[in-house]
Parts: structure tokens; sequence; C-alpha cells
């Protein structure tokens, strides 16, 4: 069986708060989460590295989009082309 644990600190708790709110409706028993503070700490287990890196990647977009949500962070839409390159 293998584990992973993924952790994510945030700068108050409220966003954290926020963040894991807005993910655990996806997790459904595949990802475990835990508030701790400014931080969210997800266990995952898994039977295979693909089972494990599928759980890990949705659990990421769900992430990202969450974060995204809140404002947070930029999403790719918000730059123009040349913004990486600067």
């Amino acid at each position: 069986m293998l584990e992973l644990e993924l952790r994510l600190r945030y700068e108050d708790e409220r966003t954290a708060e926020s963040v894991l709110r807005a993910v655990e409706p996806d997790n459904g028993g595949y990802v475990g989460s835990e508030l701790n503070g400014k931080e969210i700490i997800f266990k995952m287990k898994a039977k295979d590295a693909g089972s494990m890196r599928n759980t890990a990647d949705d659990l990421l977009v769900c992430i990202k989009i969450a974060e995204e949500a809140s404002g947070i962070v930029a999403s790719a839409t918000d730059f123009d082309g040349d913004a990486f390159l600067e």
C-alpha cells in the first residue's frame, strides 16, 4: 500500500479553511484531510502508483480551482501570452 501526505500552508486560517471546504466534497473517501491552523494536511492511500497518481492529480486540480476562485492565485487566463517571459 502506498501512502502520500500533502501539506499546504496558507497566509491565514480563514483561507486554509475556505480551500479545505471547497475541495472536501470531491475527496469522497479517497483523500483524508485535516485542518491545522493555517495548514491543510491531505493523506492518500492507494494500492499502486497509477491509482495514487490519479488521486493526487484530481486533488491538485481541485485545490488549484479553489485557490483561483478565492483569489489566492491568478489563473492562467489572467495573463497575456508574454507575461511568463518577462
